[in-house]
């Protein structure tokens, strides 16, 4: 849409039985147009990351200009011009940041995720914890004594004859038992082969 087509949306006739007769001088915003038209967009690809958009902002500028109820009353229209096109610049700019904000924090996890490291240490979580859910499956195949002194020898890191009196048996057995939990754990998780 042109600019003159911008103004005809933002005009009000008088009535709708009086006819309307179009100025024939250019208003101040047309002026201002047709003159800093392409030194406008050339500011605006400088300042801002898509050189595309340039148009479209420059655009922009001159319809806000339009809203101005009386341009008269500007002062210097080529510096108030320039005012809301540094204004625009702030608000693209703003926007541009919400809107890459999200986007790097999604790049980031997917670039994240083809890392090799990460890779790596994911792969070694998860064979971790398939580990220990095969040794918890083992344990739970050992009689209740048997599993309870390897947990207080290993978890709690107890003494044989701390394990003893916790169990209500002598240190040896303790330390008996825990050798049976052990050579279980070493003939069930052991690799084949």
């Amino acid at each position: 849409m042109s600019i003159s087509g911008l103004k005809d949306s933002y005009s009000v006739g008088v009535s709708s039985s009086c006819a309307t007769v179009a100025d024939p001088r250019p208003s101040l915003v047309e002026r201002l147009y047709t003159q800093h038209r392409v030194a406008l967009q050339s500011f605006f690809q400088r300042r801002v990351r898509s050189k595309a958009n340039a148009p479209d902002l420059a655009q922009e500028v001159y319809v806000r200009m339009l809203r101005v109820m009386d341009p008269s009353t500007i002062r210097n229209p080529t510096v108030y011009l320039y005012t809301v096109a540094n204004n625009l610049v702030k608000e693209y700019a703003a926007l541009d940041r919400r809107e890459t904000s999200g986007r790097n924090i999604d790049e980031a996890r997917t670039s994240e995720q083809l890392e090799p490291e990460t890779v790596a240490a994911l792969e070694g979580e998860l064979d971790t914890k398939q580990r220990i859910a095969r040794l918890e499956v083992v344990l739970r195949q050992l009689r209740p004594k048997c599993r309870a002194a390897v947990v207080l020898r290993f978890t709690h890191e107890l003494s044989y004859r701390e394990i003893g009196i916790h169990l209500g048996i002598s240190p040896q057995m303790a330390r008996k038992y825990v050798d049976q939990a052990l050579a279980h754990c070493q003939d069930h998780l052991a690799p084949p082969g």
